[in-house]
């Protein structure tokens, strides 16, 4: 057999040339051991099983999951040999694998979420009352999405939904919910609510919505979240950081709108419950207007016998005081200047007399 004579550095670029056609991209099942972050920028870890064990090298941010030694992870890795001659995976993702480890992941990202407050209510912030304008995230082929709708046009209908197609489960799942997200919150005419929804599944299948940067984006969404994932006993950290969480899809529409039928029936009842109180209501003020009414007439009648007896006591007045009447009494009225010599008029009831003044006499 002909040997090949290389350098160092060409025999790690050639195995590395190997590995790479060989496995372009491994998934690989164990438990983790050694775990460190370096300068919080760099992870380290193995991964192991009982006959073997592996390096792993990732960076912060790729960390979508916190993880710890002892729990079980699958990680998505390219194998790697080292310029130091070492074996290594460098990791892509990595996921928790099994109930225990996704607990266990769960409750480590709930525990440091919480700390910083983004489960606080305070932070909650009301649904529109009836929405005209809803974004949907869903994947458009699952169950939970037909009943959402479904329910959604049954209890009102009219409502202008726009929808994002995502994955709602595997790895690529959280960053095409991101971005969904991302867009409705960019969008000139942002919808009033954006509904993030995906039926029950396993542990597993609804992990991706434990991730750590949506639940982020969740969090710091412009537009109120309303989520709904899994079945009812299904408790996701995308829930939690959530302004609503509904329990199911289904759930999520009889949160969004009220159900136009009930509301139909709620008014008519309500009509026919007032409109006995609104006839008591017109009685009553029938009764007080009929009285009003009756008292002004009274003031109105008593205001004009008092102005009809002043009329007539002022004609009596004027007819006293009347030249004619007071002639009639026997009395004359004298005019012209009561001067000796001079002349005067005397007029009584019948006559008019002239006179010549021959005496003046002062009383």
């Amino acid at each position: 057999m002909e040997k090949i004579r290389l350098s160092v550095s060409d025999f790690i670029a050639v195995t590395n040339q190997t590995l790479e056609y060989a496995y372009p991209l491994v998934e690989i099942e164990g438990e983790v051991a050694s775990f460190k972050v370096n300068q919080g920028k760099f992870v380290f870890f193995d991964i192991k099983d009982s006959g073997g064990s592996l390096g792993c090298f990732m960076t912060v941010w790729q960390l979508r999951t916190p993880i710890e030694d002892g729990m079980k992870v699958i990680v998505t890795a390219t194998p790697k040999l080292t310029q130091w001659g070492k074996f290594s995976l460098t990791v892509k993702a990595v996921r928790p694998s099994g109930e225990g480890a996704l607990k266990k992941s769960f409750e480590i990202l709930k525990a440091k979420l919480d700390k910083e407050g983004l489960f606080a209510l305070e932070r909650k912030r009301p649904l529109p009352t009836i929405p005209s304008h809803i974004g949907v995230i869903s994947s458009t082929q699952a169950a939970g999405y037909a009943d959402f709708i479904k329910i959604l046009d049954d209890r009102w209908g009219g409502l202008e939904v726009e929808v994002a197609h995502v994955q709602v489960q595997g790895a690529s799942a959280p960053d095409q919910i991101i971005r969904a997200l991302n867009y409705f919150n960019s969008r000139e005419d942002m919808p009033e609510v954006v509904v993030i929804i995906r039926g029950g599944g396993s542990a597993d299948d609804l992990s991706a919505f434990n991730d750590e940067q949506l639940v982020r984006a969740i969090a710091a969404s412009r537009i109120p979240t309303l989520v709904g994932v899994g079945h009812e006993v299904d408790e996701s950290l995308a829930d939690m950081a959530a302004d609503v969480r509904a329990a199911t899809p289904s759930n999520a529409a009889q949160i969004l709108v009220p159900d136009k039928n009930e509301l139909i029936r709620a008014v008519k009842y309500q009509v026919r419950s007032l409109l006995p109180r609104v006839d008591s209501a017109i009685a009553q003020q029938s009764i007080k207007i009929k009285s009003l009414l009756a008292e002004a007439l009274e003031v109105i009648s008593d205001k004009a016998d008092d102005s009809l007896n002043q009329l007539t006591a002022m004609r009596r007045i004027l007819a006293e005081l009347n030249p004619a009447t007071v002639l009639a009494r026997g009395y004359a009225l004298l005019r012209g200047a009561p001067v000796i010599g001079g002349m005067i008029e005397v007029e009584t009831n019948k006559t008019i007399i002239k006179a010549e003044v021959k005496d003046v006499k002062v009383k």
